[in-house]
């Protein structure tokens, strides 16, 4: 069985690739030169628009899952500013 945090990550990743898809589609559709060689100036750009869009849609996500599912029982922060690693090579 898969754990929560890793079923969340699939579910966010999942629909932002759902998002980019449906609205490549609905640029393909909108804005087709109707004998559908290709797309218009206007719905190329668009399409550019929105693969840049889709980069900072996931960077997004990315980063509130890092903060949402950052757990501070798993030692990745600490209290005094050091690593678990520099604490190991201490001792």
């Amino acid at each position: 069985m898969l754990e929560r945090e890793r079923i969340i990550e699939i579910v966010a990743a999942v629909s932002a690739v759902l998002i980019m898809l449906s609205t490549m589609y609905w640029i393909g559709i909108t804005y087709s030169d109707g004998n559908g060689s290709g797309l218009e100036a206007e719905g190329g750009e668009l399409l550019v628009g929105a693969i840049i869009g889709f980069v900072v849609l996931m960077t997004i996500v990315g980063v509130a899952l890092a903060y949402t599912l950052n757990d501070p029982e798993d030692g990745l922060e600490s209290g005094d500013g050091e690593t678990d690693v520099e604490n190991k090579n201490a001792i």
